[in-house]
C-alpha cells in the first residue's frame, strides 16, 4: 500500500472522529469545527492483510501496536493488537474480534463507540455481494490473529 493509500485512509478516520473539541473549566465550550466526510475506498483484495494496511493501519500501525499517523488525533491511546493473544489468557478470541470489527460488540474506548468506525456494514457494502463482508471481516479477524506476539 503507497503512501497516497495511506493518507487516504487517515482522511476517512480523521473525517470521521470528532476532532477540537476545546475542555476546560473557566473557557466556554466552543462549537466543533465542521466534520468533513471522505467516501470510504473500496479494496478489491479479501486478503486479510490487505484489508488491515487499508482500513486499520492508519491508526493502529502497520504492525499493530497503536502508533499509527493517526492515532495522536484519538481521546485515548490504542491497544496493541499484537497483545490480544496474552490478554485473553493466551487465547485468540476470534469470534469477540470479528464482533468488533463488524460493530456487534463494544469496542474500545478510544473509538468513542462500538462504531470504530462501523467496518462491517462498509465491507458489507463493498460490491455487488454483501456476502463477501463476512469474509473481509474473517480474513481481517485471522490476520490480526497472525500478528499476535509468541
Amino acid at each position: 500500500m503507497g503512501m497516497k493509500s495511506l493518507i487516504a485512509s487517515a482522511s476517512v478516520i480523521l473525517g470521521l472522529l470528532p476532532i477540537g473539541l476545546g475542555i476546560g473549566a473557566a473557557q466556554p465550550q466552543e462549537a466543533p469545527p465542521a466534520v468533513k466526510k471522505v467516501p470510504v475506498h473500496a479494496t478489491q483484495s479479501l486478503a486479510g492483510k490487505d484489508l488491515y494496511r487499508e482500513y486499520c493501519a492508519v491508526c493502529h500501525g502497520t504492525t499493530g501496536k497503536g502508533d499509527g499517523p493517526a492515532a495522536a488525533a484519538l481521546k485515548a491511546p490504542l491497544s496493541d493488537l499484537t497483545q490480544i493473544s496474552r490478554k485473553n489468557g493466551g487465547k485468540f478470541p476470534e469470534l469477540h474480534v470479528q464482533q468488533v470489527i463488524n460493530g456487534e460488540a463494544e469496542g474500545p474506548v478510544a473509538h468513542g463507540s462500538k462504531d470504530m468506525p462501523i467496518w462491517g456494514s462498509l465491507f458489507h457494502h463493498m460490491g455487488p455481494n454483501p456476502d463477501m463482508g463476512g469474509v473481509r471481516i474473517h480474513n481481517l479477524m485471522k490476520y490480526i490473529e497472525e500478528i499476535q506476539a509468541k
